[in-house]
């Protein structure tokens, strides 16, 4: 048989088997950090080095952890030990574009998104002390705090020196730190030349690529209900990060306390249950995340157009879906999602 004849015969093949051609290999792994499941799904590349860069990635990943953890000894509890003293503390390299970073977003947000209320959050005992059932902080205290109402603006960064002016200020990087960590990793896959892949954090996730022929599809989860709220379609490069009342929280006398803190009144902030936005930078989202849902259905337009984000849903405490043009284009509700929907650009 000549090899037009195998050709031919392999043409056939493929027509009468609906012209698929057989699917490129997908690798995937599992590991745990930052208090959640990381998923790594990398495309059309083989399995011995899947399997190299996918350890390489959770050896960062564990390192991440232990460096940049809130309350467990580590890098960062030593630079807010350094910022409580109010001396200057020497940053590593590696620490230093993650808190220059953190601190720009704090910026742009207003404060919205303010890295350095980790006294608070551990008021609410969201820092791995949890207050006992049944009871809330103290006002006294959360009045304490909010006197000296800590912001980056308090932080000055000189060289590879931190020091702050307010004893209050600790770094919590709990809304950052994912998408940050997010983005270190596509630089690590781009390195080793794999341009399709996904990054799932805890619901969090960097797209790269294509998932073969088609686009990543990803799903927004429901904050008040089983299921998915939306489908997003995701090309090429593009992260989807969520910031939810449903994530952390605990009830007190039927009435919920979660975990993201509105610094303005030192409680939990009110009058949204989710915020999902989606741009290239995962770090950027991540904090928009955190600094919308805050900012609510009064301010959130603002806040979105001062970070430079155009796609974002936001779904309010009564369950209305408001979407910016762009976040409606590439949005699909799931199948019985009969919500209102209000689409509001951030002008």
């Amino acid at each position: 048989m000549n090899h037009l004849h195998v050709l031919w015969v392999c043409g056939l093949l493929l027509l009468l088997s609906g012209c698929s051609p057989p699917p490129e290999p997908e690798f995937h792994d599992q590991y745990l950090a930052f208090g959640t499941l990381i998923d790594l799904t990398l495309y059309g590349v083989d399995h011995a080095q899947a399997t190299r860069v996918s350890a390489e990635i959770e050896r960062q990943f564990q390192q991440w952890h232990h460096d940049w953890h809130a309350w467990q000894p580590g890098k960062l509890t030593t630079i807010n030990a350094g910022l409580a003293s109010l001396q200057p503390v020497a940053v590593g390299a590696d620490m230093l574009p993650l808190l220059t970073e953190a601190n720009r977003m704090a910026r742009l947000s207003n404060n919205l998104f303010n890295p350095v209320i980790g006294g608070l959050i551990a008021l609410w005992g969201f820092q791995g002390n949890p207050l006992p059932p049944g009871t809330t902080p103290d006002p006294a205290v959360i009045d304490a705090w909010l006197k000296q109402a800590p912001t980056v603006d308090d932080i000055t960064i000189e060289g590879n020196r931190i020091r702050s002016r307010n004893p209050a200020a600790a770094y919590d990087l709990g809304g950052f730190a994912k998408g940050y960590a997010l983005d270190r990793v596509v630089e690590m896959l781009h390195a080793r030349g794999i341009g399709n892949a996904i990054i799932n954090a805890g619901g969090n996730l960097r797209a790269i690529g294509r998932h073969g022929n088609r686009p990543w599809n990803i799903g927004i989860r429901n904050p008040r209900g089983a299921g998915l709220l939306a489908g997003i379609r995701c090309n090429d490069n593009c992260s989807v990060l969520t910031s939810g009342d449903y994530e952390r929280l605990f009830e007190v006398n039927g009435h919920r306390y979660h975990h993201i803190l509105d610094p303005r009144t030192g409680y939990p902030a009110t009058g949204t249950e989710a915020v999902t936005v989606v741009h290239e930078s995962a770090a950027l989202a991540d904090a928009a995340s955190t600094a919308l849902f805050v900012a609510g259905t009064e301010q959130w337009l603002t806040i979105a157009r001062q970070m430079g984000i155009d796609r974002a849903l936001l779904v309010d405490s009564k369950g209305v879906i408001h979407m910016t043009p762009a976040m409606q284009a590439i949005t699909t509700l799931a199948e019985g999602i009969d919500a209102p929907v209000v689409i509001d650009s951030p002008q």
